[in-house]
């Protein structure tokens, strides 16, 4: 058997940690360049300011996108309390802000709200798609939808 290392053989999966305000097309488009590969795509898309581990498929390993068993993820989050915004994340207009103290045991109290099978309002600017279109895209023309999903979070960490 003989090995052909042309381009149209290159298959397999590529872990990028994609830079915040890129987003998961901004990797794949960058890679086509450098792999001079049009096949490729991800698996788990991230918002452009998430920084993160991005499964990126390369040639015939691209079928494998959709039929990966295990979808579970695992986040890390940094937050500020006390400030709302118009986008729900730091990037936003500040609309409303508070001084209240919150402890520890505020916080621990509070995260059991967010285990287990839960029903979530992801943000207006977020890249989850709905029906095919990225919500921050239909927050951008000034548009919003119902897109209230469930979830399963099995441990929140403070």
């Amino acid at each position: 058997m003989s090995l052909d290392n042309s381009k149209d053989n290159i298959c397999g999966i590529l872990p990028v940690k994609k830079p915040e305000g890129w987003t998961s097309f901004d990797v794949i488009a960058k890679l086509r360049g450098v792999l001079r590969i049009k096949r490729l795509g991800h698996s788990g898309t991230l918002d452009p300011m998430a920084t993160g581990v991005l499964p990126v498929f390369v040639g015939r390993a691209t079928k494998a996108c959709d039929i990966i068993p295990d979808r579970r993820k695992v986040y890390t989050a940094g937050f500020q309390l006390g400030v709302s915004t118009d986008t729900l994340d730091s990037t936003g207009k500040t609309l409303k802000t508070s001084d209240k103290a919150v402890t520890r045991a505020d916080l621990e109290c509070a995260k059991s709200s967010f285990v287990g099978d839960i029903m979530q309002v992801p943000p207006m600017y977020s890249a989850i798609k709905v029906n095919g279109k990225k919500l921050y895209e239909l927050a951008r023309a000034g548009k919003e939808i119902e897109r209230e999903r469930e979830l399963s979070i099995s441990t929140a960490l403070i």
